[in-house]
């Protein structure tokens, strides 16, 4: 059933974020200049990118979906994870409050950190997505944070231009599979159609992009496995959170066969490290 229904779906998701990317800027809420970022290496790049893969993946996931259950589920996991992400995106917070430790120490100070909100509106989202593929209270929490789990390990990959796509397209190629396989094939036709883009350095997902992305491919994977897999994928979601928090993911890369050449792919050399 999937083998038409997959190209389609892919092909249909793809068109839709090309649509959408060639919204001008300064049609979108707060003008253009407002969508304007630095990269990495200090180039101005378009965050009009992060919208577009939640909405086209959200609404070309829902449509791959087998179920009502899942199509509501995804659809919201892809949107609520493009939202916050947006508005982390919109106010970023200062160096010393970000990431986990930097979360926690502003919360012990009482101050609430965009990157708070958006932690806990992914996870809240997850839980509520999850409700179609859990057995229980607890297997629905494990499952929910699945979804916000990969939902934040792209986002920490998406730190070099087509670094997260890339991801995306490799943990989502084997999910095509199954019954639920076609919910994955319309947000990799996206990832595709946005590549070229993302890797030239014109556009950037950001948070709200990248977020959407792994919200969406954390759906999949959580209705993939059940039992002692689940558990399983979630530890090592858990763990490749907490080596962020102590290792540079871009050095280690850097440092690994194979996973160098593979980031570096159609990318210009890179600046300065980071």
């Amino acid at each position: 059933m999937n083998t038409l229904r997959c190209p389609v779906l892919a092909l249909a998701g793809a068109g839709l974020a090309r649509a959408l990317l060639a919204v001008p800027r300064d049609r979108l809420p707060g003008g253009g200049a407002s969508w304007i970022r630095l990269n990495y290496r200090g180039r101005p790049v378009s965050l009009h990118a992060g919208p577009v893969v939640a909405l086209a993946g959200a609404v070309s996931a829902a449509a791959g979906a087998p179920s009502a259950g899942l199509r509501r589920s995804v659809a919201l996991a892809g949107l609520a994870a493009g939202v916050v992400g947006g508005y982390d995106d919109c106010r970023p917070d200062p160096a010393p409050d970000k990431g986990f430790r930097g979360h926690l120490r502003a919360l012990a100070d009482g101050r609430v950190t965009s990157g708070v909100a958006k932690v806990a509106g992914i996870g809240a989202a997850g839980v509520v997505a999850a409700g179609p593929v859990a057995r229980g209270p607890v297997d629905r929490l494990v499952a929910g944070g699945i979804v916000a789990g990969t939902a934040n390990l792209l986002n920490l990959l998406d730190l070099r231009p087509g670094r997260a796509l890339k991801a995306a397209l490799l943990i989502g190629a084997p999910l095509l599979r199954g019954r639920n396989g076609a919910m994955v094939a319309g947000p990799l036709g996206v990832a595709v159609a946005l590549l070229g883009d993302d890797l030239g350095e014109r556009t950037m997902l950001g948070d709200a992009g990248a977020n959407a992305v792994g919200a969406i491919l954390g759906v999949r994977l959580a209705a993939g496995v059940s039992g002692r897999r689940r558990w399983a994928l979630l530890a090592g979601l858990a763990g490749l959170t907490a080596l962020s928090e102590v290792a540079s993911f871009s050095r280690v890369i850097r440092a690994t066969p194979g996973l160098r050449e593979l980031d570096a792919l159609g990318r210009r050399p890179d600046g300065p490290s980071r």
